[in-house]
């Protein structure tokens, strides 16, 4: 123990403690330069997918995704040159990096199917950003498909982020993969109207509509006869873009024409015997 207390006072210790510093410091500084210039040039890279009009050509779906992905194996690139900077040996840091990949993978499974579910998403496209969908109980605009989850924009600008697992092992409904959509109503009248005056007035006010397609032609008929009021079917084709318009506009202008022409639209009723 002395004798290492006299070693420690001695020029050969300070010696060595100076080599060591300088050593150690050099890496040091030479692994905090290399961390900032390679932080700076993977904001650079994300900037340029993101903004680049050279990638313009690319479907925003995929643009996103590779944008996604870029920045995550750039992250991976750099944390290796680090390491290696550092002084970590190669073969080491292989068997380490390894392993903490094997227990990563087990602790990470739902991140590993998501990012599954992103390339079976990419590949087979089944919706694309600008897409109204619904998956996975909800609904809205794609906004951003990146490698592990889906962003959704609602109608009343709610964000949703839905794992691209839980998407791809759902039922997708896309509403803008085709250029047409069908509009549905139902509606109802009282049983004193005349059944031929309640369908030519639902059928004026759908067809008449500018944006209501002619082709195919529009379906009006009667569909049910109910406890209380007997039911009227109708259906017209509209472009995609027009769907909601066509259908609050028809909704509206068959509540005034029933109005307008005396036709009722009763309440729910029940007949009661008494003996």
């Amino acid at each position: 123990m002395e004798k290492f207390l006299e070693w420690l006072g001695s020029a050969d210790a300070m010696k060595w403690l100076i080599d060591l510093i300088t050593s150690l410091g050099g890496k040091l500084l030479f692994g905090i330069l290399i961390l900032v210039v390679g932080l700076f040039i993977i904001r650079l890279i994300k900037n340029f997918i993101k903004k680049s009009h050279k990638l313009d050509k690319l479907d925003p779906s995929l643009r996103s995704f590779i944008s996604s992905f870029a920045s995550i194996a750039l992250y991976i690139v750099l944390f290796i040159t680090l390491a290696m900077v550092l002084g970590v040996p190669v073969t080491s840091f292989i068997t380490v990096l390894a392993t903490c990949g094997a227990a990563i993978g087990l602790a990470l499974q739902g991140s590993l199917s998501n990012f599954a579910g992103g390339l079976m998403i990419l590949l087979f496209k089944p919706f694309k950003v600008g897409d109204y969908i619904e998956a996975a109980g909800e609904g809205g605009t794609v906004s951003e498909i990146t490698v592990v989850y889906t962003v959704l924009l609602t109608p009343d600008n709610k964000q949703i982020t839905i794992p691209n697992g839980s998407i791809t092992n759902a039922v997708i409904k896309n509403y803008s993969a085709k250029d047409t959509r069908r509009v549905d109503w139902l509606f109802t009248a009282d049983y004193s109207c005349d059944s031929d005056r309640v369908l030519a007035i639902i059928e004026k006010v759908v067809t008449s509509h500018e944006k209501a397609l002619k082709d195919p032609e529009a379906f009006v008929k009667v569909s049910k006869c109910a406890d209380s009021a007997v039911e009227y079917t109708a259906r017209v084709w509209v472009n995609s873009g027009d769907y909601w318009t066509v259908y609050f506009d028809v909704l509206d202008g068959v509540k005034k024409a029933f109005q307008e022409n005396d036709i009722k639209i009763p309440y729910p009723q029940m007949d009661v015997h008494v003996k």
